[in-house]
């Protein structure tokens, strides 16, 4: 995945820390038997540990990928999570700190050559260096907490993909897990899954995704908070096909109406086929409020269950109707589109 690269970056204090150690072991080294040989064990000193941090702070900066060359899935997500534009500044700042650091050393070494106190000017550029690593420690700890947060993104790969959507307790999870490889959290409570979950099936010898979205709201976009935006944007980025999800015995903790106003706004905005599921079907027939659900899925059946639009209905617990939806998902997605471009 982009972010998997990303090592713990060290803050400003850990920098320097390292890089007058090291600096210190390489004077060590030197017999100073003359001011010229002091010199030059001052010179190694001071280039040791600017190009320790130099290096450093280079490195922090070549493991984040370019925001302009990366798929626009990833760029949006990372935008949610941590502000794509913040992100460009810190790393900014850290790059300057690691070119003025070279720039402050040079100049030092300059400086030694014409003193006659060479530990004097190596004290001082270390003063200059130390006050540069300082001042972007705070842009150091940004990155690494945008890292954290990036790092758990899920890999996601340019195949067959169902984009699942819905509100939260619908039971989105629980259906990903009954056809992929994936083992989300499932709970009886809301808001149970909190990012992206991408599992794996195969149809035939093609291997293809299926992502569970954080459940979202009717609400509007605006208004949305950061676990909302992520499935808005898989949404839009991700899926060939797209299963939506609803509670017609409200158990989900929201009413069908509400859930029916949100597919409308989803039907609204997202551009892909799409099949309409009602789920938890078994809590209507406990309550005879349908026919059993193999009934319920013959055509003229559906219109019987509170609320109207569905496709198909199916029971993530009991597991009927599972294999009806999952068929109709496949048989909907375009799979010659991806030949040449998946694993098989």
């Amino acid at each position: 995945m982009i972010f998997e690269k990303i090592h713990t970056i060290p803050t400003s204090e850990e920098l320097l820390d390292k890089a007058f150690r090291k600096a210190s072991r390489a004077r060590k080294g030197k017999t100073i038997r003359s001011e010229y040989s002091r010199r030059r064990a001052e010179e190694s000193m001071l280039l040791t540990a600017a190009n320790i941090l130099s290096d450093n702070l280079a490195n922090v900066v070549r493991q984040f990928p370019s925001f302009d060359n990366i798929p626009e899935f990833y760029r949006e997500l990372a935008d949610i999570l941590v502000g794509v534009d913040a992100l460009r500044t810190n790393i900014a700042s850290v790059q300057w700190a690691g070119e003025k650091i070279h720039e402050v050393a040079r100049l030092h070494v300059g400086k030694m050559r014409h003193s006659d106190d060479s530990v004097a000017v190596r004290k001082a550029a270390y003063g200059r260096i130390s006050s540069i690593v300082n001042d972007v420690d705070k842009n150091l700890r940004l990155l690494n907490e945008a890292r954290n947060k990036l790092r758990k993104l899920p890999a996601v790969g340019m195949e067959p993909t169902i984009v699942i959507a819905g509100y939260p307790n619908v039971g989105k999870s629980s259906f990903v897990a009954l056809v992929s490889s994936a083992s989300p959290e499932v709970a009886s409570y809301p808001f149970t899954t909190k990012g992206l979950a991408v599992g794996h099936f195969k149809v035939g010898s093609t291997r293809c995704q299926i992502v569970d979205t954080p459940g979202l709201l009717d609400r509007p976009l605006g208004q949305r908070n950061e676990i909302e935006m992520q499935a808005i944007s898989a949404l839009r980025h991700l899926g060939d096909v797209l299963l939506f999800i609803v509670d017609p015995s409200g158990t989900c903790g929201y009413e069908p109406d509400k859930q029916m106003r949100l597919l409308d706004e989803v039907r609204e905005h997202i551009e892909m086929p799409m099949l309409v599921a009602a789920n938890k079907v078994d809590l209507l027939v406990a309550d005879n409020k349908v026919e059993p659900l193999v009934a319920a899925n013959k055509v003229g059946m559906l219109d019987k269950i509170p609320g109207n639009g569905f496709d198909a209905v199916m029971s993530t617990l009991t597991g009927e109707g599972v294999d009806d939806v999952m068929g109709r998902l496949v048989s909907m997605m375009d799979m010659g589109k991806y030949d040449g471009t998946i694993d098989k």
